[in-house]
């Protein structure tokens, strides 16, 4: 069982990596039923995307597939760690593979401020 509960959390991306599209525009909504996790989000460059995935303690592993503002479509996975930041709200440190394009990098989502869950 994970070591912290995502469901309902409200988190949008406070540091991103330059081959990500996820900006603080990107807002996720999370979803979380025993180990399987899953969310929607949009905002910013991305006009739809989803998630799914599971997580066990504090080790969280998805896949990704979003469809861009201009249309394009890309997906991808992503092993993450999750945490509390200083001021402690829930933090996702996101380590990215695109699939359908050339790239990876990383990602801080964090938890809205007010956001349910945790």
């Amino acid at each position: 069982m994970s070591d912290f509960n995502l469901d309902g959390l409200r988190m949008n991306a406070v540091d991103t990596d330059g081959s990500g599209i996820s900006n603080e525009d990107t807002v996720f909504e999370f979803h979380q039923e025993g180990d399987s996790v899953w969310a929607n989000y949009a905002g910013g460059s991305v006009a739809r995307g989803y998630l799914v995935g599971t997580v066990r303690e504090a080790n969280l592993e998805f896949r990704y597939c979003q469809m861009e503002a201009d249309g394009s479509l890309d997906g991808g996975h992503s092993n993450c760690v999750v945490k509390r930041s200083r001021d402690g709200l829930v933090q996702i440190v996101e380590f990215f593979q695109w699939t359908s394009r050339p790239g990876s990098g990383t990602n801080i989502i964090q938890e809205l401020p007010g956001g349910a869950g945790g």
